[in-house]
């Protein structure tokens, strides 16, 4: 065994599809399987017990169910990571997994190659979603889109009613699409905190974001760090879902 061995806790209400996961990871290198849970209560305990690197997580179970002990989870051992492996993927189900501090969703149609990429996501600190789940996540979010500017009234000084254009940097200029102004900003973000977090709802890599605004990576880090700070949020899935919740999306158009 080495030190890049994860560690694994398996939690699901069926026998045979609890066992055939470990067997799956058992096949898989550099896992290790610590324990195997019938339900989200034996999950939350186990994790108490074998402080595992990350638990492969059923939603519908017995007793605790798989949203409530994420949540019992990340809460008491935060540096325990949360897959979570079910059958469903509505929005009733994908929603308050992430919420609850799920890094990583997929569906029990996932083969372990897909499996084994989230559990490494995850590690390093990325979100582990599956291509339909990311995808059912943007659409989702984008259904709220952002409330317009309210319109500035004509008056005195005001834009002409003729709609001529107003004086470079006047109040009655409009704002480019998706363009929030740093007076608009939610949780005192500020406008480079904004842009990192547009760019990481389009899918960006700290790597890409560093090339994008002609920054260091270590830069990047200090920007992201500091808005989860400001907002709250533990991922960049969170992150994602608060950036179109509060329009903060396209800022570099």
């Amino acid at each position: 065994m080495t030190d890049a061995v994860t560690r694994v806790l398996v939690a699901d209400d069926q026998t045979v599809v609890r066992e055939g996961i470990v067997m799956l990871l058992g096949l898989l290198p550099g896992i290790e399987v610590v324990g195997a849970a019938a339900d989200g209560e034996e999950a939350v305990a186990l994790v108490e017990r074998h402080h595992p690197d990350v638990v492969l997580m059923d939603l519908r179970m017995p007793r605790v169910d798989g949203v409530e002990a994420t949540r019992r989870i990340r809460s008491a051992h935060p540096g325990t990571e949360v897959v979570v492996l079910t059958t469903y993927a509505d929005d009733e189900s994908l929603f308050p997994a992430l919420q609850a501090g799920a890094r990583g969703y997929l569906t029990k149609d996932a083969g372990g190659e897909e499996i084994a990429k989230a559990i490494a996501d995850v590690r390093s600190g990325a979100a582990g979603l599956s291509p339909q789940v990311q995808l059912r996540l943007l659409e989702r979010l984008s259904e709220a889109s952002p409330k317009s500017a309210p319109s500035v009234p004509s008056g005195p000084g005001g834009p002409s009613a003729a709609g001529g254009p107003s004086a470079p940097g006047g109040s009655g200029a409009p704002a480019a699409p998706g363009a929030a102004r740093a007076g608009e900003l939610p949780d005192g973000l500020t406008v480079r905190e904004a842009e990192v977090l547009a760019l990481i709802a389009e899918g960006l890599s700290n790597a890409e974001i560093a090339q994008r605004l002609f920054v260091s990576q270590a830069t990047v880090k200090t920007h992201i760090n500091n808005l989860f700070a400001k907002t709250a949020v533990r991922d960049r899935a969170q992150a994602v879902a608060y950036a179109f919740r509060h329009g903060i999306t396209g800022m570099q158009q």
